[in-house]
């Protein structure tokens, strides 16, 4: 008998965390799982495998209890069925279960007399009336059938129905419980929200986890589809591209994929209107690997430019973080990390980089000896992000719930943050050092100071997890100085939102896409943001107005999205292995 090895499911159930892009879920259980010296031939593994091991075994189950039935009066309706029924009962239990909704279901039918006649071998006189007693009967059942699936679906209470209007710019959107209906118009200045269930009032925390949804009424009121001719779509990456990053120089764009190599991609300043390909003379590919080429242990999660743009850091699910030249040639190899690196950041001066680890600690490394400088181990879970906040201070925040500020050459954390439920996910620094904004799990995004413990500013708009948050590029200490200075959260309830950070007040829900946010990007001038998700869309926000501007449909989810120096390109990293570069013009 064929079967399967722990290893080999743990395998799958790797897959399935990273394919929709669970990435710290997916690298926290494979460093735990020992998915790095597995020998399994990854390439090999079709996408979605574990789906569909779970369902090849469940036809099994179902095949097997059909084959063990030896009861003729049951008919074997498998629609009356759930999945884990199939899983957690023996074939008896099933067979009792089929028969009694048959029965029930029988029971409520007139013609219950003509189906017991039928059954006794008597036959009707003619045979039209035989067929249409059989299509009755087939459509009865496809009624059945189709009732149970909805009963199922409202259980799940997971669906999302998206309808159609012909009123111009109306936008609905619809409370999956089915018990309440918002309807949002837009006009020029004004937004009237009529709610069918009454006021809503919204209690703290992450109650009301239904996934709105922006249906566009109107053809209308569609925003412009960027064109094909717009984008170069850079191929060669054989796996998901998890990280992109432009130059501070401007010309070059970095990207990191789970194929372990990252990739420096030339881009000239003309108009975008063609693929480049693997083997092209403006692509340098720096590979993190010896032998071969599938070692998923040398994904590279993290990238980062130094100020000049002439150095390269990248960190990999190895546990090194390695340092590159403009050229793509290794210039050290810093090595101490005992598991995944999944942030990695220069200081401003150029001679430290920072790297945070599931190995729970966090690590400055002296970039002219390419020796570590200093070990922070003060969390007691995963490290997920790491900041500078200057060239010798930085914070860290982790699976633990807390947040420390650390000073090079100091053993204890200078500053402590916590008040956050769930593991914080992503921290920031605004361009002035004084404010840092952090968000969780617990679908909140926070603002801290240096002069306080406590938050200054609590957001808790957000119907589920808080993927990142982003700064504006405006306020003080930027190129945009008498600019409102914005922080923008980007959620798993798929939307974003923008806040005024200075005084804490909502602005904008950017409404559109319909699956997880996973990064937005402002551009230089701070008059757009951009938005990637799961839904395979990029959408350009005006800032101003909270409405889109521009967008593009790729053809994977995205990870990553990022405006180069002068704000005139995009790019954008996606699940179907390729970088796109977006020309954005007004």
């Amino acid at each position: 008998m064929i079967s399967i090895t722990s290893a080999e499911l743990n395998y799958l159930i790797f897959r399935y965390l990273h394919e929709p892009g669970f990435t710290h879920s997916a690298f926290a259980f494979g460093y735990e799982a020992g998915i790095s010296k597995s020998t399994i031939e990854g390439n090999l593994v079709p996408p979605g495998a574990l789906v569909t091991f779970v369902q090849k075994g469940i036809q099994y189950l179902e095949l097997e209890a059909n084959l063990s039935n030896d009861n003729a009066e049951v008919d074997e309706d498998f629609q009356f069925l759930q999945p884990l029924d199939l899983i957690t009962k023996d074939v008896h239990e099933l067979q009792k279960i089929i028969k009694e909704k048959k029965e029930n279901l029988q029971r409520d039918k007139p013609n219950e007399k003509e189906k017991d006649d039928l059954e006794n071998g008597q036959e009707h006189e003619h045979e039209p009336s035989k067929e249409r007693e059989k299509e009755k009967q087939q459509k009865e059942k496809e009624q059945e059938r189709e009732k149970i699936d909805k009963d199922r679906e409202r259980e799940k209470g997971k669906e999302k129905e998206k309808v159609h209007e012909d009123l111009t710019d109306t936008k609905m959107v619809v409370d999956t419980t089915g018990t309440k209906m918002e309807m949002v118009v837009d006009t020029i200045d004004t937004k009237i929200v009529v709610d069918s269930s009454g006021p809503r009032h919204e209690e703290d925390g992450i109650n009301g986890e239904q996934e709105p949804m922006e249906i566009c009424a109107s053809s209308t009121s569609l925003p412009c589809e960027i064109s094909n001719s717009d984008v170069t779509v850079l191929e060669g990456h054989a796996s998901e591209v998890f990280a992109c990053a432009w130059s501070p120089e401007g010309s070059l764009l970095a990207s990191g994929s789970g194929d372990s190599t990252a990739r420096i991609w030339s881009i000239g300043e003309g108009q975008s209107s063609c693929s480049v390909e693997n083997g092209a003379p403006n692509v340098l590919v720096l590979k993190h690997f010896k032998g071969r080429t599938n070692e998923k242990s040398k994904d590279v999660t993290t990238l980062d430019w130094n100020g000049e743009g002439m150095l390269l850091a990248t960190g990999s699910y190895d546990g090194q973080a390695r340092i590159w030249n403009r050229n793509g040639e290794l210039v050290s190899t810093l090595n101490k990390h005992k598991g995944p690196i999944f942030s990695l950041k220069w200081n401003k001066k150029g001679d430290y980089i920072l790297s945070g680890s599931v190995d729970k600690t966090a690590i400055v490394w002296d970039v002219k000896t390419s020796e570590w400088k200093q070990q922070f181990e003060f969390h007691s879970a995963p490290t997920l992000d790491v900041d500078w906040r200057n060239n010798v201070q930085f914070a860290t925040c982790s699976t633990d719930t807390m947040i420390y500020v650390c000073k090079v050459g100091e053993n204890r954390p200078i500053r402590t943050f916590s008040g956050h439920q769930a593991e914080v996910n992503a921290i920031k620094w605004d361009p002035s050092g004084s404010l840092l904004a952090s968000c969780s799990d617990d679908a909140t995004a926070k603002i801290w100071s240096m002069k306080q413990d406590t938050c200054l500013h609590d957001f808790r708009d957000h119907a589920r997890e808080i993927y990142t948050v982003r700064w504006s590029p405006t306020g003080p200490g930027t190129n945009n100085p008498n600019k409102q200075l914005l922080l923008a959260s980007a959620s798993f309830d798929s939307t974003v939102k923008l806040w005024d950070a200075e005084v804490g007040r909502f602005l904008h829900t950017l409404n559109g896409h319909r699956d997880p946010v996973y990064s937005v990007a402002f551009s230089p001038n701070g008059e757009y943001l951009a938005s990637g998700s799961l839904d395979k869309c990029v959408h350009i926000w005006s800032v101003k107005e909270g409405k889109i501007v521009r967008r593009y449909n790729g053809n994977g989810g995205i990870f990553e999205v990022c405006w180069n120096k002068e704000g005139n390109k995009l790019a954008a990293c996606f699940a179907n292995n390729v970088v796109c570069v977006i020309d954005f013009r007004m």
